[in-house]
């Protein structure tokens, strides 16, 4: 073999090796788990008299069993029903309040804009967890300051941790940690107008309003798209804030959220297999929400396009 024909053959093969280290990755920590989860959704233990002694439990074969199972069970729809709820409080009040902010950050005369952008931001970067302990204590009576001040003043002490202000609650902690992150997003794709679009319309005679709704807004709409999408995400997959919370009322049942239901088969029952058919379940729905949602953006993208 010539040295040039070698030559040619290293730098074809240049990208796959560049590819290697990332392929070996996303198969061993994502479709490889991916994989095991859908074979356990596909299998169940079955138990011999009395399940004690060797070969008393054997796994078998259970085709769509725990799917059906799963799809039956009314912790599950429940738990889908309370999420649905909930997003439909986060997802609106999260993105236009990061839209507002964006637009606000956006304006010639805002102050002190780089420390703003950090103190909405920060949020973002602590941990669910941390924001839920956080947020939780606020939300006790006995340790609140914000109930103190209430009491003091002599107004009404609404319980949070209670029927439908625990909505309120955890929602409350979910646009507090995500609204600065899809602020940085849309944020971002305002800047990146060009500024004769604003010196134009400025010149035709609109105000800062009418650049807002029928400039700047139109033109970040693949951006609110896309923070729309992250946050269908994170709403289906909800388990850290209720998880959090659960120890500090018995409003919080282990079943929740559908993850919490996964999660309390998983380890607090030890039935891998249901589990496992109840995270494909959720993955699907996810998938297909998002996916749906997606190809009804674009289709009326085109459509506008159209015109």
């Amino acid at each position: 073999m010539t040295t040039a024909r070698r030559r040619s053959y290293g730098v074809k093969g240049a990208p796959y090796a560049f590819l290697l280290p990332a392929t070996i990755l996303f198969a061993l920590f994502f479709a490889l788990p991916i994989g095991y989860a859908v074979w356990l959704s596909l299998h169940k233990v079955q138990v011999k008299g009395l399940g004690l002694g060797s070969g008393a439990r054997s796994e078998v074969w259970a085709g769509f069993e725990n799917y059906a199972d799963a799809l039956t069970d009314s912790e599950l729809l429940d738990g889908a029903l309370r999420v649905l709820g909930y997003g439909a409080i986060v997802v609106p009040v999260m993105l236009g309040l990061a839209l507002v902010f964006a637009l606000m950050l956006d304006s010639d005369k805002v102050r002190l804009a780089p420390f703003t952008r950090l103190a909405i931001f920060l949020p973002y970067a602590i941990p669910g967890v941390v924001a839920a302990l956080l947020w939780g204590f606020l939300y006790l009576p006995d340790v609140s300051p914000f109930y103190f001040v209430l009491e003091t003043l002599g107004l009404p002490q609404p319980d949070l941790l209670d029927g439908g202000g625990l909505y309120a609650a955890l929602s409350n902690i979910a646009v507090w940690g995500g609204t600065g992150f899809n602020m940085i997003v849309i944020y971002t794709s305002l800047q990146a107008i060009p500024v004769e679009v604003y010196e134009a319309a400025e010149l035709d005679g609109a105000t800062p309003l009418q650049i807002a709704l029928r400039i700047k807004i139109p033109m970040v709409a693949p951006s609110l798209v896309l923070t729309f999408f992250f946050s269908i995400i994170a709403t289906l997959q909800v388990f850290s804030e209720p998880t959090t919370l659960k120890p500090l009322t018995n409003s919080v049942s282990t079943t929740w959220s559908p993850l919490m239901k996964v999660h309390r088969d998983a380890f607090g029952e030890g039935d891998i297999y249901s589990a496992a058919a109840g995270a494909v379940i959720i993955a699907v729905a996810t998938l297909v929400l998002s996916f749906g949602f997606l190809r009804a953006a674009n289709s009326r993208q085109k459509q506008e396009a159209a015109r």
